[in-house]
């Protein structure tokens, strides 16, 4: 009998009156306001306007979860469509089923629609999230344990999980905890993206792919250690050859972009760049003095204009004005 465990929630739902509060869908709502949180800051500190990473989350938020739904539901098909199986339930999110793959990448498309209808460099704005896109999923996670969903094989460990249900095959038990394990990697992975973010400047979607290969690094011993029934291929799970395939396109993608565009982006807002109405002036005046030389030029220009009107000389922009009509 193991002296020290993890409890499971002996519910995963509390009542605030009428209104069911379900754990796993209020740890994925915290987990979505730190992620536009934080990515706010980040936004801000390359140099965007405060409020665009939400803006352009209004759409990619709706579209992950879509996304994380369909790739849950269609690769545990037979969990909603066997035979004994309600269909209905593959609409009932708050129960648990959310694919971090398939929510990325129709997350990504959304965040794509969001930022061409601001005109803003996808890339960048992916770099901006990354880290807090992995604190989200670290937040996520304990969702799985309000639903006692998701864990390990059997172990005496202290910090093993106790498991009380007993609905849908469960049996009780003391099991590893892979929601802990994959919820503190995920925040080393927000944090080696912060890390190497400073250190390396990266830009161009760089430290979002970053992101992208650590986080699959530590999905594939994770997903190992699961028991829950998932598809084998040569007898690794589905999620298993997922996060592989994944891992191998982030690196590549770092070592190309790498090789083609080193360094980060100089403008993260056209507008705010051009004067537009979302900068301002002051945007203008702040990237100008930020260009090495301009002091310099507009010195040496005033300096040409006081010695040609001492003179009695044109300058070039004397000769460039239009004649004045008499």
């Amino acid at each position: 009998m193991n002296l020290a465990y993890i409890p499971s929630p002996s519910h995963g739902v509390l009542y605030l009156g009428p209104i069911p509060l379900r754990g796993y869908a209020i740890c994925i709502i915290i987990g979505v306001f730190v992620a536009v949180w934080f990515g706010n800051k980040r936004w801000i500190a390359r140099g965007g306007q405060s409020g665009t990473v939400a803006d352009i989350a209004v759409w990619a938020v709706p579209f992950g979860l879509v996304g994380g739904r369909l790739y849950h539901v269609i690769t545990d098909y037979e969990l909603y469509f066997s035979e004994g199986r309600d269909w209905v339930d593959a609409f009932k999110v708050w129960e648990g089923g959310l694919g971090i793959w398939g929510a990325i990448a129709l997350g990504a498309l959304g965040a794509w629609i969001g930022a061409r209808r601001r005109g803003i460099p996808m890339p960048a704005y992916a770099d901006a999230v990354a880290p807090g896109i992995a604190f989200a999923q670290a937040i996520g996670r304990w969702g799985n344990w309000f639903n006692q969903e998701l864990y390990g094989r059997e172990t005496h460990v202290p910090w093993a999980l106790h498991i009380t249900s007993a609905e849908g095959g469960r049996v009780p038990g003391y099991y590893h905890p892979t929601f802990l394990y994959e919820s503190l990697w995920c925040v080393g992975v927000g944090l080696l993206v912060i890390w190497a973010d400073r250190r390396f400047k990266l830009g161009h979607g760089r430290a979002f792919a970053l992101y992208v290969a650590a986080y699959c690094v530590g999905r594939g011993w994770i997903e190992y250690m699961r028991v829950d029934d998932a598809h084998h291929i040569l007898g690794l799970r589905l999620n298993d050859w997922t996060a592989l395939l994944v891992f191998l396109l982030a690196v590549a993608y770092i070592v190309v972009v790498g090789r083609k565009r080193p360094g980060r982006e100089a403008v993260v807002e056209p507008e705010l760049a051009s004067g537009g109405p979302a900068g301002g002036t002051e945007a203008v005046a702040g990237g100008e003095e930020n260009k090495p030389g301009n002091a310099e030029a507009v010195a040496d220009g005033e300096k040409e204009s006081g010695d040609a009107e001492e003179t009695g000389e044109k300058t070039p922009q004397d000769e460039a004005k239009p004649a004045k009509k008499v």
